[in-house]
């Protein structure tokens, strides 16, 4: 899956996005949880809002990228996300700012030393963290690797969306679906790519201290194979 299909579907492969200059407000804030709303026919939910976590990215209007791998190896992850907005119907939203970031297969986040949680020091890296801006469809699209793991949460992608002003509009969290024949299982029993914890000990969306109230508004769709590599595709909800 050297060249992504629907990265050319959005017109993304080898686009090179203009650097934005301006301000981004509250990029390292930890929001709030908060409830979601629906609209009077129940057609438009807002997706959860949750932490930005322990590991925020420090300086997001950096790394404005499509592959956000760098050096991290692991199987291949193809990202789409479109973001929708609850004041328009639910209509795509164009121009939006979306940070996305997650930990590498051995459960790592850059741009973070050994303390706490993170056991290794990456302070000077920027591993599987990156930004884009929503085209025409509402949509991003990012080339990564399938997150692993760490002890206290199930496997999830963290997610800071920003109007074109750089106003703060959401942080929420993308979940996983699990089960013995999920992506989840079968990237986690794959030692050959060097996913080693499998999954003793790993803790499930409901028994996850951010996920445990639901994960309705935050459930991705997974698609593909340990030799071709999988796909994400997920909605997110935001009052723009």
């Amino acid at each position: 899956m050297e060249k992504r299909t629907f990265i050319k579907k959005l017109g993304l492969g080898g686009l090179a996005f203009p650097f934005l200059s301006h301000c981004i407000e509250n990029e390292d804030n930890i929001i709030e949880e908060g409830n979601t709303e629906t609209n009077e026919d129940g057609s438009c939910t807002t997706t959860a809002s949750e932490t930005a976590g322990p590991f925020p990215t420090k300086n997001p209007s950096s790394l404005q990228r499509v592959d956000i791998r760098a050096d991290r190896t692991g199987i291949v992850l193809d990202i789409e996300i479109a973001i929708l907005n609850f004041n328009a119907n639910c209509e795509p939203l164009e121009n939006a700012i979306v940070d996305i970031w997650h930990c590498d297969k051995d459960g790592y986040y850059s741009e973070y030393g050994g303390t706490g949680m993170q056991q290794s020091d990456f302070t000077g890296e920027h591993f599987l963290r990156g930004r884009q801006i929503t085209d025409s469809n509402g949509k991003v699209a990012f080339t990564s690797i399938f997150p692993g793991w760490y002890q206290g949460r199930a496997t999830h992608i963290h997610v800071h969306i920003y109007n074109s002003s750089g106003k703060s509009l959401l942080v929420t969290q993308i979940a996983f679906p699990e089960g013995s024949n999920s992506a989840v299982n079968q990237v986690n029993a794959s030692s050959d790519n060097g996913y080693t914890k499998g999954m003793s000990g790993y803790t499930t969306n409901s028994r996850d201290n951010v996920f445990s109230d639901g994960v309705q508004t935050e459930m991705s769709n997974i698609s593909g194979s340990i030799a071709e590599g999988f796909s994400l595709t997920h909605s997110i909800v935001v009052k723009a």
